[in-house]
């Protein structure tokens, strides 16, 4: 079930758990987790919450976190915000900031700013000091060109001394590791690698690739989108 969890396959991982039962193999919590999870990636939001109901109500399973974070993802990955809200709202235990956290990744995805920044709220009254969840309420404004409201929310940062670690990108290359940040200039081999890079970008617009310059969550022009694009992390990685 968990195999079929990671890689989407909703359908079979419910036709396993319906095997379990007919030979009377007795599910435990990391069985429920699996096939929550794997309904949430194949969209089968009604059979993963049945699951739910299922763990509970016949098996008497006590839901732990894990659980009530996979609901919440189950009605978010699918854009039922306002279900996955009120589920919380329903759980008999106090949401935990990871809880708060899922429903705002989920308010991302679908563009929901309103109810992404009152979650955000919620989430900071546990972890004042995590960055992450700035920076994701912060995206969520940039993505949607409000970049007052994200630039409110960097100075909030700023204010209240959050820290946010630099997103990197390591490879192994004969067992040594080269790591690598946005516009990395810090390698010895630097020249070598934006030669190739501007090399393969070159070929890619030739193919008729065009940059998705949205991804990209600054207030610049959009030369400089492209340029921020080309040169990430994980391209000078690679």
């Amino acid at each position: 079930i968990a195999a079929y969890a990671q890689h989407g396959y909703g359908q079979e991982a419910l036709q396993i758990f319906q095997q379990m039962d007919l030979e009377g193999v007795m599910p435990d919590d990391a069985t429920f987790i699996s096939l929550i999870s794997a309904c949430s990636h194949a969209g089968l939001v009604d059979e993963g919450f049945d699951c739910f109901v299922t763990m509970t109500g016949d098996h008497g399973i006590t839901p732990k976190e894990e659980h009530y974070g996979c609901v919440i993802d189950l009605f978010g990955r699918s854009g039922r915000l306002g279900e996955a809200e009120e589920f919380i709202k329903k759980m008999p235990v106090q949401p935990s900031a990871v809880v708060w956290k899922t429903l705002l990744s989920a308010c991302r995805l679908h563009g929901d700013v309103i109810r992404a920044s009152q979650t955000a709220e919620r989430s900071l009254e546990f972890e004042p000091q995590n960055s992450a969840m700035y920076v994701v309420l912060s995206n969520i404004y940039a993505a949607t060109g409000n970049w007052n409201a994200a630039a409110n929310v960097r100075k909030l940062m700023v204010d209240r001394g959050v820290l946010k670690e630099p997103g990197c990108s390591s490879i192994e290359v004969n067992n040594t590791v080269h790591q690598f940040v946005a516009g990395d200039r810090s390698h010895p081999e630097t020249e070598e690698i934006y030669a190739e890079l501007d090399r393969l970008c070159n070929q890619m617009e030739e193919a008729g690739y065009v940059p998705d310059t949205k991804m990209v969550l600054h207030d610049v022009e959009e030369q400089q989108r492209e340029h921020l694009l080309s040169y990430h992390s994980e391209k000078l990685a690679i």
